[in-house]
């Protein structure tokens, strides 16, 4: 590539970028703290870059139904379910009932426990008993990384035309780089952004936002000829 642009963050660039979005007020702190001190599993929580960038988001395409595939402590599904209607909807995935409970009580915090509906067991199950005529406008993927694959496939199944899916962690701390690594998880995450790269049903961003974020858009069905 004979032009490549791109600012290498360093921590203190990062937590400026984050202090200079949006998404600073109400329980969010408390959010934050909490995953903090759940030692190393605070890195499962989105960073506040992704959560001010997602809401934006959501608000920006109009969104009234959204959907999202593992929430940890609820970090990802507050900053969706702000950013919909009073009468829109979030359905949240999660296998873990502790992780459900806790992200219900923040979003209770946050005001918004009206907007999300919990279902709770293995991701591919809930996601397999929607129904795709009740279609979402934008997904969220977070969840473990052996089932991104499937993930994908349903929420591209589940969204409308037009729809946006947001996959997180594709970069894996830079483990996708590596064809010899033998973690289940990149290798999922690797064939995956292959996967998309080619697949016509979608047009995609990969975003250098805390571990790579792809951005895909459902494209509309092909015009029969």
């Amino acid at each position: 590539m004979t032009f490549d642009k791109f600012t290498v963050l360093s921590p203190e660039l990062h937590r400026y970028a984050v202090e200079h979005s949006s998404f600073r007020d109400g329980v969010v702190p408390e959010v934050e703290a909490a995953a903090e001190r759940m030692g190393d599993l605070a890195s499962m929580q989105i960073g506040g870059d992704q959560a001010a960038f997602i809401s934006v988001l959501v608000a920006a395409v109009g969104a009234r139904r959204a959907l999202e595939v593992g929430t940890f402590l609820g970090y990802g599904a507050i900053s969706i379910a702000r950013a919909l209607p009073p009468d829109g909807r979030l359905v949240v995935c999660e296998l873990e009932a502790e992780y459900a409970e806790r992200a219900a009580g923040h979003l209770k915090l946050a005001g918004l426990e009206s907007r999300v509906e919990f279902k709770l067991g293995p991701a591919a199950a809930s996601l397999r008993e929607l129904p795709a005529s009740e279609p979402f406008d934008v997904a969220f993927v977070d969840a473990d990384k052996a089932g991104y694959g499937e993930y994908y496939e349903q929420c591209l199944r589940l969204l409308r035309p037009g729809g946006l899916l947001l996959l997180d962690n594709v970069f894996m701390n830079g483990r996708v780089l590596d064809p010899e690594e033998p973690d289940e998880g990149t290798v999922a995450i690797r064939e995956l952004n292959d996967r998309v790269a080619a697949d016509e049903r979608v047009e995609a961003a990969v975003l250098a936002i805390a571990d790579g974020v792809t951005l895909a858009r459902k494209l509309p069905p092909p015009m029969a000829a």
